[in-house]
């Protein structure tokens, strides 16, 4: 069945204007004329255009004074009061320090806008522009054609009046609000400590908030109602403002000396959008010349329907609340970065040494797991089970020093974005840059590569000559009951495989998130002097032994942590797809290896060759399928830390390609570059 598609726009401004006054179609709805005749010059596609005129409603006013007289009697009984301070103080302006809440929020009035007291401008803006692209072809109307529209409805500028409930009365009052606000949560400790270097100065949030008093005063109590741009006390007004701007930037600064919480930074990007706006506003009090009466009040309706059509916008608030906090993450892994790529012989050995140590310990994780899995315990119970293997396991591994090689890509993808942030500063080399990355690039692959090398080569007879012994000792063959499984596990064509091992590499991406994430956290709670001057532990311990836990602590603990949640999210993925109904699993390269193993074993080594192939074919997709996709959600993060456009990573990708092509075995070996 088709429905006819209720039509509400006329064709033309005649036929709004006579459906409303001649046949009083909207009577019981006097701001539906209203909406119908902005919806009669709002384009469909407003991003596509190039202009929008009204030109047919200016020239319909000028054929029809009657129709304009009775216009402007409808517009002074639709707005008969007002009340917009509070979008001009809270619009596009985080509302609380808390991220998660903000964004709830934000969704909610998105869906369900909340809607202001009838017969108030703001009212009468949330009616008629009610689309985020209205403020987009609004601007594309011509300014004279604008300032006619002004001219013809008589419409008096802000500074006619400054009573109670005027426009330039509830400016005033949303900067008053504004430089409260920021004021209070300027002065609040945790935002203080992030700029010491301001300790012993004047705060200049309050020196900016008296001089607004004074010019509150002296805007209600002059006749002209407003000031020039030559006045003195719009001069220190601005000087404060840049005070303020510089407190800010100096907090964000000092972020990577203090470390940062997502509260700290949620107020600090409240009070740099209060400071925005108040500047904004401030400049609607400057008249330096008559003509400048009528412009002010044209540009401030526009900025009014800007305001209150983007008040709800959610995707600026997840991309300026989580830059600085995304950095902070990516700071902290880009500086452990360096460490996971080989340049020298020395280094590429030394890596594959630490890799096998880690196989080594993942090939008694594989045979633990498969012991725990014959234990009868609820589904929970396995989870519990299958997720205190792999952590404790992880944790040993990182403690001990050695490598479980999907666990670089996290930290490597920071520190390439980090050296291409640096490099784009240079403009001169651009192409260069892109070559030396591809450089870069191959060293990473490389290092990965041998650590890959390291993990299965080891794991894989570990997990091997264990089965054996305990099958010799005990007489049971503890993998054949398995063993079918373990090797249709490994098959990227029977099984799930490589969506398994892409869910891995997400595991991977977020255990690197979390411990940078956890390094910030340390460092913004100053969680190593806590240690070194807590007083019982200095009493209990001693000064220097206590400087060695807090040491470790600091060296340490976001590792642990973060190796903790890795071996988490590994062990209970699968019993979380059981509960959905999903078919839910990981495939991580070293513990694939060790399960080939086991298959092997427990199938008596009686498999074809074409199986064993596949299965061999399987453990190297799952590695690929893990790095790439750990790899490439790093980079994604790193860049936008650092506000570096795709395109970037786009043209990244082209040079390595070409390197790749150029030189392949420098993505393998530790060859000497030639193109160096």
């Amino acid at each position: 069945m088709k429905f006819k598609k209720n039509i509400l726009v006329p064709k033309t401004v005649q036929d709004v204007f006579d459906d409303f006054f001649v046949a009083q179609k909207y009577s019981e709805d006097k701001i539906q004329f209203l909406v119908s005749l902005v919806a009669l010059f709002r384009p469909k596609k407003p991003k596509n255009v190039d202009s929008v005129s009204i030109e047919e409603l200016l020239l319909f006013f000028k054929q029809n004074p009657s129709y304009l007289n009775s216009f402007r009697d409808y517009l002074n009984s639709i707005v008969q009061k007002n009340k917009f301070s509070k979008l001009l103080s809270d619009a596009e302006i985080l509302s609380g320090n808390v991220f998660l809440t903000e964004v709830k929020n934000r969704i909610f009035d998105k869906i369900l806008p909340a809607q202001p007291e009838q017969e108030t401008l703001q009212y009468v803006l949330n009616q008629v522009f009610y689309l985020d692209t209205d403020p987009l072809w609004i601007n594309k109307i011509a300014y004279l054609e604008i300032e006619e529209l002004f001219s013809l409805l008589n419409f008096q500028s802000i500074y006619s009046s400054v009573k109670e409930e005027t426009i330039l009365s509830e400016i005033l009052l949303a900067m008053q609000l504004l430089t409260q606000r920021m004021s209070g949560r300027a002065l609040e400790n945790d935002v203080t400590k992030m700029v010491p270097e301001y300790a012993k100065l004047d705060s200049p949030f309050l020196a900016l908030e008296k001089e607004l008093i004074l010019l509150d005063q002296q805007i209600r109590q002059t006749k002209e109602h407003y000031i020039t741009s030559s006045d003195l006390l719009f001069k220190q007004m601005l000087l404060l403002h840049k005070q303020c701007n510089d407190y800010i930037d100096k907090a964000f600064l000092n972020s990577t000396k203090y470390g940062i919480s997502v509260a700290v930074n949620q107020s600090l990007l409240r009070i740099r959008q209060q400071l925005s706006r108040v500047k904004e506003l401030l400049f609607f009090m400057i008249v330096n010349k008559p003509s400048d009466k009528d412009k002010n009040s044209i540009f401030f309706i526009i900025k009014l329907i800007k305001y209150n059509c983007h008040k709800n916008k959610i995707r600026q608030l997840l991309a300026e609340s989580t830059q600085l906090i995304a950095y902070e993450i990516t700071q902290h892994t880009a500086k452990g970065g360096t460490k996971y790529i080989a340049d020298s012989k020395k280094e590429y050995y030394k890596m594959f040494y630490n890799a096998c140590g880690g196989g080594f310990i993942v090939g008694f994780l594989v045979l633990i797991k498969l012991y725990f899995f014959t234990v009868k315990t609820s589904e929970f119970g396995h989870a519990f089970l299958y997720s205190l293997n792999y952590a404790f396991g992880f944790v040993l591994i990182f403690l001990l020093g050695f490598t479980l090689a999907t666990k670089q890509p996290a930290m490597t993808a920071a520190t390439i974005a980090k050296t291409l942030e640096e490099a784009r500063r240079d403009k001169i080399a651009k192409k260069y840059n892109y070559q030396s990355f591809a450089v870069l690039f191959s060293r990473i692959f490389r290092t990965q590569f041998i650590a890959f090398v390291g993990n299965v080569v080891i794991a894989f007879p570990v997990a091997l000559f264990l089965i054996f012994a305990i099958d010799e000792l005990s007489g049971i063959n503890v993998a054949e009951a398995k063993a079918e499984k373990f090797i249709t596990d490994l098959s990227p064509f029977a099984s799930l495989a490589l969506i398994h091992a892409f869910i891995a590499g997400i595991y991977l991406f977020l255990s690197g998130i979390i411990s940078g994430s956890v390094s910030n956290r340390n460092k913004h709670y100053q969680v190593l002097y806590r240690i070194v001057e807590n007083p019982f532990m200095k009493r209990t311990f001693g000064r220097n032994r206590t400087k060695k836990i807090a040491e470790w602590v600091d060296t340490n603990w976001a590792g642990v942590i973060s190796n903790f949640w890795f071996g988490t999210f590994l062990g209970s993925t699968a019993i979380i797809g059981t509960f959905l109904g999903l078919n839910l699993d990981i495939r991580h390269i070293t513990f694939a290896s060790g399960n080939f193993a086991l298959g092997l074993y427990g199938s008596h080594f009686d498999l074809s060759t074409t199986t064993i192939l596949i299965s061999i074919l399987g453990v190297g997709l799952i590695g690929f399928i893990n790095f790439i996709v750990s790899f490439s959600l790093s980079m994604l993060l790193a860049f936008r830390s650092r506000n570096i456009p795709l395109s970037e990573f786009l043209a990244l990708g082209q040079a390595i390609w070409s390197y790749f092509k150029k030189s392949p075995f420098n993505f393998f070996l530790p060859l000497k570059d030639k193109s160096n």
